[in-house]
């Protein structure tokens, strides 16, 4: 029988043995959830479609931002099934709300408040302040400020080369006429016209000019994209058309 000192000796064999054991750790918790039913909760709005979708084309950029960014790394979304967290920042996150992400944007690290449910919490101007000079409206914010968002114009020559690759790994853009009528059983037709590929581009022009997330209607800037972004945080679902005990058995 090998002896625990040999092994703690041995780095090479210590690396292949710790290797072995996350692996083995890791296939155990991630294995089982390919052959379990519910592990996305199936939510309808009141119309019978689907209440998560995919991110608009100016949402997935101003999601790109945030990631560029580090936003992540001071900032969770995912609230946890607790009390205390669901008195400060609402319902306990769903795996269905995160769906489409790639990457998700989990997190465990909060220098500031998890962001799950953020959107519509604070106007679009509020945000774009926030983001500017934090400490303009929350004195005792630690966050840096982040002017050259609203400075630097919107780059959207990649948007529809990343909506595509997006659709490879399952997000359910469309390309085709029955894709198209596709998401429109799934979602409506609202939004099956925003998910639509070939149209990406005035989309993103028409959601843009619409918000006005900037405060600047001439311009089409980074921060119109991350505040987009933001307000869509959390507002997908409306938990008071559901019961809690709907979402329990997914637990």
């Amino acid at each position: 029988m090998m002896k625990h000192e040999s092994i703690e000796t041995n780095a090479a064999l210590l690396i292949v043995l710790t290797l072995a054991a996350i692996s083995i750790g890791g296939l155990v918790e991630i294995v089982p959830l390919f052959y379990i039913e519910g592990t996305v909760e199936d939510v309808k709005n009141a119309d019978g479609k689907d209440a998560v979708r995919p991110y608009t084309g100016l949402e997935q950029l101003g999601r790109d931002i945030y990631t560029r960014e580090g936003c992540y790394n001071c900032h969770s979304q995912m609230i946890r099934p607790f009390r205390d967290e669901a008195l400060r920042y609402g319902h306990y996150s769903l795996a269905a709300e995160s769906q489409y992400d790639h990457p998700f944007q989990w997190g465990s690290m909060r220098r500031g408040p998890d962001l799950a449910r953020v959107g519509g919490k604070y106007s679009s101007s509020w945000n774009t302040k926030h983001l500017i000079a934090p400490r303009s409206v929350v004195p005792e914010s630690i966050m840096p400020n982040y002017p050259w968002l609203q400075k630097t114009d919107l780059d959207t020559s990649d948007l529809i080369a990343k909506m595509k690759t997006l659709k490879k790994v399952g997000v359910p853009y469309s390309l085709t006429k029955i894709e198209y009528d596709a998401n429109v059983e799934k979602f409506g037709e609202d939004v099956a016209k925003k998910l639509d590929i070939n149209a990406a581009e005035k989309n993103l022009m028409k959601d843009a000019k619409l918000g006005n997330f900037d405060g600047n209607p001439d311009k089409l800037s980074e921060m119109d994209a991350l505040v987009a972004y933001l307000q869509i945080l959390g507002t997908m679902i409306d938990f008071s058309k559901h019961d809690e005990a709907e979402f329990i058995k997914f637990r």
